[in-house]
């Protein structure tokens, strides 16, 4: 939990800073969504990378993810500029998708499926925490020293991170038998309706959050005024309402039922999408508004993941990297139609597009549900 705190925050720090990260770069908003974009879509590569941990190990799939995510964050550090940055990000973001699944799978080989909801719900707490901690101390390193100023820092932490993963992750793993043939794996994961229907459910959901995730710090900062300062408090705002859907996945999904679970996330953030820009035209009101529209929204992704790493369990890497395909093409599709929609018609707009997305991730559950 706590190392994965210091990946997150290199990966979400750029949604409330991103008029920070563009006015430092020189470049306009719309130039910022297309670099997200192209960052998301290098995780429909996450396949490519799935055989790694299947077959060389757990151990050697999050070592290689954490060596990826330094190079970048190191690249910024050296010499920072839009090339570097956009090099960083999409290098950042390899790494963690090499190091994700090879964790999830890791706690999957090992924790009985009827308590996995709580386990991996504990090791969700990192994606809240890195908006409730990391983003606000990186807020105030950029304040201070200017837009590029977490990148060293974060370089640093990677390479801590791959010492304890080296000094704490044990060599010789009885838990997982080291696959030969990573055809297999993609086979099993293709021929399965209920396994393709589960990574819809993540591109659904995952483009609906999206739309909001790249344009809610420019609706505060256009709606109040917002600067960095309180948008790294709307953030940690953000960051105590993921915590708390973590909290209520780790108490209720393995009770409820997976699935069950996940159809109240899915209809809880809908109907948060629809609440949000009518109680959004003050300050406080929006915060409240992000507070439900994140705290449902983390429901249904820690709620997904267990239910994911059983759909195929002789393919468990494979499959939990597919599913970040998924999240990959959906957060793509989210962050190209969100600057647009919200520069045509309006912040009501991308709410209203996020609550099809999650009809759309409802159909998915009740296909997964049928097979």
């Amino acid at each position: 939990m706590f190392l994965r705190t210091i990946l997150n925050t290199a990966h979400r720090m750029v949604y409330p800073f991103l008029p920070i990260f563009a006015r430092g770069l020189g470049v306009d908003i719309s130039t910022m969504s297309l670099l997200m974009t192209a960052r998301s879509l290098i995780g429909v590569t996450s396949p490519l990378f799935a055989p790694i941990a299947d077959r060389r190990g757990r151990k050697f799939g999050m070592l290689l993810g954490i060596i990826v995510f330094i190079l970048g964050t190191g690249l910024v550090a050296i010499h920072p500029n839009i090339w570097t940055l956009g090099a960083a990000l999409i290098l950042a973001v390899i790494g963690k998708y090499m190091f994700d699944p090879s964790m999830q799978a890791y706690f999957g080989d090992r924790i009985p499926y009827t308590q996995r909801g709580t386990a991996l719900a504990v090791t969700e707490v990192a994606w809240s925490m890195s908006f409730i901690i990391g983003v606000p101390v990186m807020g105030l390193l950029i304040a201070k020293f200017g837009w590029s100023a977490p990148f060293p820092v974060l370089t640093v932490l990677g390479l801590f991170i791959f010492i304890t993963i080296w000094r704490i992750i044990p060599n010789i793993d009885p838990h997982h038998e080291l696959t030969s043939n990573s055809q297999t794996g993609y086979l099993a994961v293709f021929s399965s309706t209920p396994a393709m229907a589960g990574i819809s459910i993540a591109l659904w959901a995952s483009a609906g959050n999206e739309l909001v995730n790249v344009i809610f710090g420019v609706w505060l900062e256009d709606s109040f005024g917002l600067k960095i300062a309180a948008l790294a408090g709307a953030s940690a705002v953000i960051g105590i309402s993921e915590l708390s859907g973590e909290g209520l996945v780790a108490l209720t999904t393995d009770r409820l039922g997976k699935p069950f679970a996940l159809s109240i996330g899915l209809i809880g953030n809908a109907l948060a999408s629809i609440l949000l820009p009518f109680i959004g035209h003050t300050q406080a009101g929006a915060l409240i508004g992000l507070f439900l529209f994140y705290i449902t929204f983390e429901y249904v992704m820690v709620s997904h993941i267990p239910m994911m790493t059983e759909l195929v369990p002789s393919a468990r890497a494979t499959i939990l990297s597919m599913n970040v395909t998924g999240h990959s093409i959906g957060r793509a599709l989210g962050a190209f139609l969100a600057s647009f929609i919200y520069q045509q018609f309006g912040f009501t707009f991308v709410a209203l597009t996020a609550v099809v997305f999650n009809v759309a991730g409802l159909l998915a559950l009740r296909r997964l549900q049928k097979g």
